[in-house]
This record gives C-alpha cells, structure tokens and sequence, in this order.
C-alpha cells in the first residue's frame, strides 16, 4: 500500500462518518395561554402586537442621563456580568475542544535513536553503536464517527455555549432593571428623608409654640407631651430614613462595581426615569422568543437531545484509525534518499459486548435528562407568563392608584390647614390637629411609595417582555 492508497483510504472512511443517532428536536407546545389575561386589571392599549419591547434599546428606554451612566458602570464592573462572560469563554473553549475531535490531529515527528551493542553480543569482539534517524507525519487513534457519537457530543457543546450566551444577556438586562430599581429605591428613600425632615422642622415650630402657650398656662400639659411626642417621632424617621439613605446607596455601589460618581443627583420621583410611552406586550409567543432565560431553557434542551444519540451510539462498534507516514535512515544524510520511505496504518475495531448494563444506564440518564430538560423549558414558560401577566396587571391600575393617593394628600393638607384655623380659634382640640398632621404624613409617605412602585412597574414590565436584548440593542 502506498501513501496515496493510505491516504485514500482514510478520506474514505472520514466521509462514512455523517450520521447520527439522535432523536429529532421538537419544541415543547407552550403549556400557557395564546394570549395575555384580560379583566379590569389591565390595559387594553397594553396588548399591542405591532411591535416588541425587545425592539427597544436600553438607551432609549431609560430617560434619566444619571441612571445611563450608572447603567453603562455598571455593565463595565459588574462581577456578576463578569462571571457570566467568562463563563461564555469557558463554554466557548470547550465548544472548540470537543468540535476539535470531529478531524484527526496531525503530528510531525522526529527522532534520534541510538543504541550500543556490547562488544561479547556484537560478533566482532567489538562494541558497536547503531543509529537510526526518523521523520514522520501521521495522526493517532482518530475514532471515524460513523454513528454521530463525536458529532452528537460537539451539538450538545455547542448548545452548552450558545446557552452561556443567552445567560449572559439574561444577567445583562437583570442587572439593567436592578440598577434601576436601585437608584428608584435610593430616590425614594431620600424622598422619604426630606419629608421627614420638613415634618421635624414643621412640628418643632408647633412644639415651640405649643411650650410658649403651656408656660403662659393656656396649654395643658397633655397637648406639650402630645406636640412632643409628634416631634420625636418626625425626628425618629430622620434618623431611620438616613440609615436607609445609606443602604441604598451602599447597594447601589455593589451593584455598579465602582464607587458612585460623587456629581451623582437623582432625579425626583414626580419626574420619570423611563420613557413615557406605552410599553407594548405583543404577544406571548412574541414575548417567550425574545426572552434569553427562555432560549437558555432551549439551548439546554437541544443538548439534552445530543447527548441522547451519543448515548445511543456507545451501543454500536467505534473504529479508530492511527496512521503515519515518513522516512527512516541509519544515517542523517541518507534520511530523504530513495528507499527510505516508511508507513505504518493501524485500523482498530472496538465492538462492545457485556459491561453490566453500563450502557444501557447511561441512555437512561440521557432520556432523563431530557425529560428534566422539558419540564424546566416549561417551567420557564409558565414563569415568564405569570412575570408578564402580574406586570401588566399592576400597569393596568397604578395611574389610577397614584391619581387617587395624590387626592388623599392634597384632601388631608387642605384638612390640615383647616383644623390648624379651627384649633387657633379654640374650637378644635390640640390632638385634633395631631391627627391632622400625622394623616398628612401618612398620606405623603404612601404617596411616595406608590410612585416608586409605578416606576418600578416600568422597569419590571420592561425587563419581563425581554427589553433591549436584541443584538446591537444592549
């Protein structure tokens, strides 16, 4: 046989090796329902299918030029966004290490042996030193897939990789939507903080007042204990809300993965961070093929389907070849010369017989993991519909619920301002007008509260219809 034989054989059987053993794919029918929930708690301008949240780029999203720079921080620093691309590197190189085994890997040799011959074997009475010089180029133990078991393991690979993408820009627009709702936290603490800094100032004012009056003995002593009190209590909130101030912003840090820049202002919650116009859902199977922890889902489930046929494929024979070609010489000079040329090819067949049910346990293990493969691709459906369906269920009712509490606080100060008439002309008690300022105080809190839940409902809706992840939209 010489070389072009050789070599002729070997592309032979390399294209023998094109099938595979493993089920087809098929996507698991969406166990939700085609369309979103419908009912007094949502919008019917939020059903829009004429476009996707997906079409709308962060950047375009977010109105607030602060929260963009804490944003673009904190995709450049974030050791969770950081894990998240390495672990893409990661998977990226194992992709190449298992499609690497899909060709033979060719080597060149060379060699120098020399060997002494003692002078009582040598048959001359002589020691004799013998050399041979070699050069080769061939290829070892190179599996031909005939049965799709290299190939159904670099699917399942890839598949692995292309998941770690898809987790990453899930971490991606995660950290987008905690860094907003971060900053959102942090302005309405602060929001909270100079409430209760403006009541501490508003009630010292009326204790002051409510001290003068008891010292000239037109107050009693319960109405001073009762001022007093009221004060305390304001000044009790400055120091929690401080406190509180000081989380947020410790937490925002940890989520930039950088100090926090010090020309840092946060806009006000009666101005939005977010754009104002409506956040369209389009439909869920629109909204379950832009979602990555979806695709993740799938990408794991098409993997789980390769490594059934590799599974499947351990049941048939495996031929691996080595082979190699090259030139030998007792002498360097004579190594290229007529005569020298050297070859060896090894086929080698491995037909599995008994192994105690090795193989037939580790299809099982395959199926299984398919099995398990489905029922988490559901959950992750079913997870994103109920986000999605709780999202636009809140969307629905909180301008209502903000224009209904912005009324209960203009009611209670303009109750305030008249009790506080009707306490100065002596015909309402001092607690009336405590209770007075403490509903408004209230009142104002929960105001606040619910201004962050609508800005914050904006961010969720937008990370739950999978906003800003398509390529180049990030």
């Amino acid at each position: 046989m010489n070389r072009i034989t050789l070599l002729s054989c070997c592309v032979a059987a390399l294209l023998q090796g094109c099938g595979t053993l493993a089920p087809d794919f098929e996507r698991p029918a969406a166990s939700v329902a085609n369309d979103w929930p419908q009912g007094q708690a949502y919008k019917p301008s939020t059903f829009s299918a004429q476009s996707t949240v997906a079409e709308l780029g962060w950047r375009d999203f977010i109105a607030d030029d602060n929260l963009r720079q804490l944003i673009e921080l904190a995709l450049a620093n974030n050791r969770d966004l950081r894990v998240a691309i390495q672990n893409i590197d990661k998977a990226r190189a194992q992709y190449q290490v298992q499609r690497a085994d899909l060709a033979p890997s060719v080597k060149v040799s060379a060699g120098d042996t020399a060997q002494r011959t003692a002078a009582t074997l040598s048959g001359t009475g002589e020691p004799k030193i013998s050399r041979q010089y070699s050069v080769g180029l061939g290829f070892a133990s190179y599996e031909l897939d005939f049965f799709g078991r290299v190939r159904d393991l670099k699917d399942a690979a890839l598949q692995t990789y292309l998941g770690t993408e898809d987790a990453r820009r899930n971490t991606e627009i995660s950290l987008i939507a905690e860094v907003a709702n971060a900053y959102l936290t942090l302005a309405a603490d602060q929001a909270r903080l100079k409430l209760a800094q403006e009541t501490y100032r508003s009630r010292s004012e009326s204790l002051k007042l409510t001290q003068r009056s008891f010292d000239l003995g037109a107050s009693s002593a319960v109405a001073l204990n009762q001022a007093r009190s009221s004060s305390e209590s304001a000044r009790a909130d400055i120091a929690s809300y401080t406190t509180q101030v000081a989380r947020d912003e410790n937490a925002l840090t940890l989520l930039v993965g950088t100090a926090l820049p010090r020309s840092l202002q946060v806009r006000d919650l009666e101005q939005s961070v977010v754009t104002t116009r409506e956040l369209p859902a389009g439909l869920p199977s629109q909204v379950l093929q832009a979602r990555p922890d979806i695709m993740q889902a799938e990408r794991s489930l098409r993997a789980a389907y390769a490594n059934i046929g590799a599974a499947r494929a351990a049941f048939f024979p495996s031929i691996t070849l080595t082979a190699s070609t090259g030139s030998a010489s007792s002498s360097l000079d004579g190594l290229f010369k007529d005569g020298s040329g050297t070859w060896s090819f090894a086929p080698q067949l491995n037909l599995p017989i008994f192994d105690l049910g090795r193989r037939e346990a580790n299809l099982d293990i395959a199926k299984l993991n398919r099995d398990i493969a489905v029922a988490q691709y559901d959950k992750a459906v079913q997870t994103a519909f109920r986000e999605v369906a709780d999202a636009l269920a809140q969307r629905g009712t909180i301008d209502e619920q903000l224009a209904a509490q912005a009324a209960v606080v203009a009611a209670s100060s303009e109750s305030l301002k008249l009790t506080d008439a009707r306490q100065r002309a002596g015909i309402d008690s001092y607690l009336a007008l405590l209770d007075a300022q403490r509903t408004l105080y209230s009142a104002q809190q929960s105001l606040i509260t619910v201004r962050l839940a609508r800005e914050s409902n904006l961010i969720t809706l937008y990370k739950v219809l999978g906003g800003g992840l398509q390529p180049g939209k990030s």
